[in-house]
């Protein structure tokens, strides 16, 4: 690979990973979390930035799931968490965005 597309593709990655951590999809993803999904993740998660103290599933700051995986799992149940089919594509993608940010980051 030469290194004007290696450049240009890490350029991409790098506005990919800014745009991701966009603070207007975080607090959606902290809102599916907290009261949209049904029933509510912290119900089941303890997750500190969410102030939620589940005890049923795993705890997402030990965890420290990357968005891939809490999609998978939003998406398609695992275990005894059903799948959330209700919500949309952005809200699935902002809730795991928001958990892969600031699980095990504790304040």
């Amino acid at each position: 690979m030469s290194l004007f597309p290696a450049l240009a593709l890490l350029g991409g990655l790098l506005v990919a990973g800014a745009a991701s951590a966009d603070p207007a999809r975080l607090e959606l993803g902290k809102r599916v979390f907290t009261e949209i999904a049904e029933p509510q993740c912290g119900a089941c998660h303890t997750l500190a930035d969410a102030g939620t103290k589940g005890e049923v599933g795993p705890v997402l700051d030990a965890l420290k799931p990357d968005a891939s995986r809490v999609a998978a799992a939003v998406t398609n149940g695992i275990g005894v968490m059903p799948a959330f089919e209700d919500l949309t594509p952005e809200q699935v993608e902002a809730v795991a965005l928001y958990v892969a940010t600031v699980a095990g980051q504790a304040k």
